[in-house]
């Protein structure tokens, strides 16, 4: 059967993709639909075919499914940060399992099922860091979120997943910006100052922290902002300048510099401290982070005698939790700024049997072997791309018994635990963890135990 565009057919929607869009199959071929709900039966406008695939609009949701609900989000469909909005938690959470055994199954040929999908407190103002873009509209300064697919600003005063106060610290800057005619900056010509309004929170310390990321190396009207924000925010320790002149996509540029207060904010994760600059990776989900990083030490099986290699250990978050169970633990990380910020971190909460090597992961392995030193457990928790060529022959030559890998991706999850299983390695068990309500991302923390 051949799709013709623009024209209207009727179908049920049966699965989700892994960008969240809703799939119907009509005809044979797959069809997806943004903002629809598994079990909807709908008029579906084909807007783009493809030799093996379509695109649809719905036109008309002519049996709703059981678990499509209205969205408490009134931005829902139009800003492009969550997708799911309009199905039911208890869907959502069942769509994440799936996707993540889907790609287990389809990608690396396992049988292997999640133990358990874990599921977030409260779906609504989770996440711990917000990073609007700022606009110029009709009636003065703009903050919100990008239209889905496009650099178009939606203006948004409350977002129901960031924190409150990161969206009072939005207004306020927006405010400033107008009553002391500071423009925002424009793309398309490269004129104008405010890029973006970058807040973080502490959800165990209390304290919040405004970086304000702009085109120019001092903003106008400084002390005004300043005089603003700390009266209206109790709760903030300091106010940054991120200095961004490039055009692109990057958010911050490589210079900060404080206006007020501390550079960084702290907060407790794992019962350890630290300290974040708007550079530092943290989780945006705490109460998740904190479920996460259990899960990797159930899965690493410490009682205070083995040794820990952590690769892409970042500022040492997962390392320094595993350092209170283990003898000793070494973490991995090609970022010079990460490496020395980690030990800070494990210096500011007395850890004496943690280190940190700047290095790839293959040189580690080689700098590791060449010292003796062979680990009980490997820890991985790589970007979205997942593990490199390095890596997995790290793990390789590493050789540890465990290799607990915490993933943000299936795809790549998937992929290299097949990789792995040419280095020794069998996947033995997994959770899935939902770190972000209403979109389709999703956490994974998997166990390889080494064959005999």
């Amino acid at each position: 059967m051949e799709l013709i565009k623009n024209k209207v057919y009727r179908a049920e929607l049966v699965d989700y993709t892994a960008d969240g869009a809703a799939v119907a199959r009509i005809g044979g071929i797959a069809v997806f639909v943004p903002g629809g709900a598994v079990g909807d039966q709908c008029d579906i406008r084909i807007v783009k075919v493809n030799r093996r695939m379509a695109f649809g609009r719905i036109e008309q949701v002519v049996v709703r499914s059981k678990s499509r609900v209205e969205p408490a989000c009134p931005h829902a469909g139009v800003c492009g940060g969550c997708c799911w909005q309009h199905i039911s938690y208890e869907e959502e959470l069942r769509a994440k399992r799936k996707k993540v055994e889907d790609a287990l199954q389809r990608i690396g040929g396992l049988q292997l099922k999640a133990e358990a999908v874990v599921g977030a407190p409260s779906a609504m103002h989770y996440r711990n860091k917000a990073q609007y873009p700022v606009g110029q509209g009709e009636n003065g300064a703009v903050t919100g979120f990008y239209r889905a697919r496009s650099h178009e600003i939606v203006p948004i005063t409350h977002c129901g997943i960031q924190s409150e106060k990161a969206d009072q610290a939005a207004a306020l800057v927006r405010r400033w910006m107008d009553e002391n005619h500071v423009p925002a900056y424009d793309e398309a010509s490269g004129k104008g100052v405010v890029r973006h309004v970058y807040v973080r929170v502490g959800d165990a310390s209390g304290q919040a922290h405004v970086c304000i990321v702009a085109a120019a190396g001092k903003l106008p009207a400084q002390a005004a902002l300043v005089s603003l924000l700390t009266e209206q925010i109790p709760s903030l320790v300091g106010i940054v300048l991120n200095i961004n002149r490039k055009p692109g996509n990057a958010i911050l540029g490589k210079k900060t510099v404080t206006l007020w207060g501390e550079p960084t904010l702290e907060d407790i994760l794992c019962g350890n401290v630290f300290r974040l600059s708007p550079q530092s990776f943290y989780q945006v989900n705490h109460a998740q982070a904190e479920r996460l990083y259990a899960c990797a030490l159930e899965y690493a099986a410490l009682d205070g005698a083995q040794t820990v290699v952590e690769l892409y250990c970042g500022a040492g978050t997962i390392t320094l939790a595993m350092a209170r169970r283990a003898a000793r633990v070494i973490g991995v990380e090609v970022v010079p700024e990460a490496v020395e910020n980690a030990r800070e971190n494990a210096g500011r909460n007395g850890l004496d049997n943690v280190e940190f090597i700047c290095a790839d992961a293959g040189q580690s392995a080689g700098m590791l072997a060449q010292q003796g030193i062979t680990p009980d457990v490997v820890v991985v928790d790589p970007p979205r791309k997942g593990l490199d060529d390095t890596a997995i022959g790290a793990i390789g030559l590493l050789a540890a018994a465990r290799v607990v890998y915490v993933s943000c991706d299936p795809a790549t999850l998937a992929r290299d635990i097949k990789l792995l299983e040419a280095q020794g390695y069998t996947a033995a068990r997994c959770r899935v963890f939902d770190l972000f309500p209403r979109t389709a991302h999703v956490e994974t923390v998997a166990l390889l135990t080494r064959k005999k």
